[in-house]
């Protein structure tokens, strides 16, 4: 099995450019191990085989998603519990379905693939509530409830900063060339 990537991560600045995000190698080590059984889970690694926004897969976003997640409870130096956080953010995109291929699925994507994920999750891993709580409020405000802890809103912002990157960063004509320097 392939290692994950879990450094560097690139996000846009607010000028226009990107700030790339990296972790001390202790950070490193903590965020791998609570990462553990999950990047070992073939479902898990199965998200690769999937495509979220532009050319990034499910399993890149749910990755760069944990890590932005950590890395700003590190940098603010929050109080949270990170297991939790960055479990609930490997687990928050969980689907397991192509979501650009019409189905047979009830609803928009973007309302009902929490609580998919959520089913998924709960079927394969042991979670607690806040990891529950981070993947089925994800989405919020798109979803009506409002997350019930701290780290479900990290999440939801740190979900929010990589989808943007992906979908406007990746997908801008200009990204190709960024690619190739």
């Amino acid at each position: 099995m392939e290692k994950a990537r879990t450094a560097p991560v690139i996000l846009p600045d607010l000028n226009g450019g990107t700030h790339t995000i990296r972790l001390s190698q202790s950070q490193t080590l903590r965020f791998e191990k609570y990462c553990g059984e999950l990047l070992e889970s073939e479902d898990v690694l199965s998200m690769d085989s999937f495509i979220q926004h532009a050319d990034v897969t499910c399993f890149q976003h749910c990755l760069d998603v944990a890590f932005t997640s950590f890395w700003l409870c590190e940098k603010l130096n929050l109080k949270m519990d990170r297991r939790s956080l960055i479990r609930g953010a490997l687990l928050h995109d969980f689907f397991l379905y192509d979501w650009h291929e019409k189905s047979d699925r009830k609803g928009l994507h973007g309302f009902t693939h929490p609580k998919a994920a959520l089913k998924n999750a709960e079927e394969r891993f042991s979670l607690n509530d806040k990891e529950r709580d981070i993947i089925v409020k994800h989405m919020w405000p798109l979803t009506p409830v409002p997350p019930k802890y701290r780290e479900s809103y990290l999440v939801g912002l740190a979900d929010k900063l990589c989808s943007l990157h992906e979908i406007l960063y990746r997908n801008h004509p200009a990204a190709a060339l960024r690619r190739h320097k």
